[in-house]
């Protein structure tokens, strides 16, 4: 697997819509969700966080026609399906199911991951944060988010981007 940064991310300040956010989801950046609260919402949701496949068929059709998943747009909807993320839990970093994450958790994104959930950035590491958007919207170029007076802009980021440079914190808006 590959290297993970050190445990801790500096705690930087939210702006005030990050804030609001953060109230309007009930959650907490030095916190995250507690157990309880986390599965009251994924029975509340009644779905986890998962998306489906482009050609969603029953799964005995992938057995009888096996090239189905040889499709193209299969293909690629296997590269951007992320397995696990870092989530926030009772104040404590945990890898967790990236299936299981509800919306409120907080997430530790860094180089390399698949962005686990659509999500809003809270804080970052370093100065700038580069995400390939291009699977998700048909973006160019990556995402460039930089720190703005301080504060580390509340950009959405969305399910299968991937993270090219930095490292920072990011609250799950939407789990489906």
């Amino acid at each position: 697997k590959r290297k993970r940064a050190k445990n801790l991310i500096p705690q930087m300040s939210i702006s005030e819509t990050q804030a609001s956010l953060l109230k309007e989801i009930g959650s907490s950046l030095d916190n995250g969700l507690t157990r309880d609260e986390a599965s009251k919402r994924r029975q509340e949701d009644g779905s986890f966080n998962v998306v489906s496949p482009p050609v969603d068929c029953p799964a005995w059709i992938c057995c009888l026609l096996p090239c189905i998943k040889s499709i193209p747009s299969m293909k690629a909807f296997r590269q951007i399906q992320p397995e696990d993320a870092e989530v926030l839990r009772e104040g404590k970093w945990i890898r967790y199911d990236a299936a299981s994450l509800v919306r409120g958790d907080i997430i530790k994104l860094e180089e390399g991951d698949i962005v686990p959930a659509d999500c809003v950035i809270l804080t970052m590491e370093e100065d700038e944060m580069l995400v390939d958007v291009k699977t998700v919207t048909g973006e160019d170029k990556p995402r460039s988010i930089q720190i703005l007076d301080g504060f580390a802009p509340p950009i959405k980021l969305f399910y299968g981007g991937l993270v090219l440079q930095g490292s920072g914190q990011a609250v799950v808006w939407s789990s489906k």
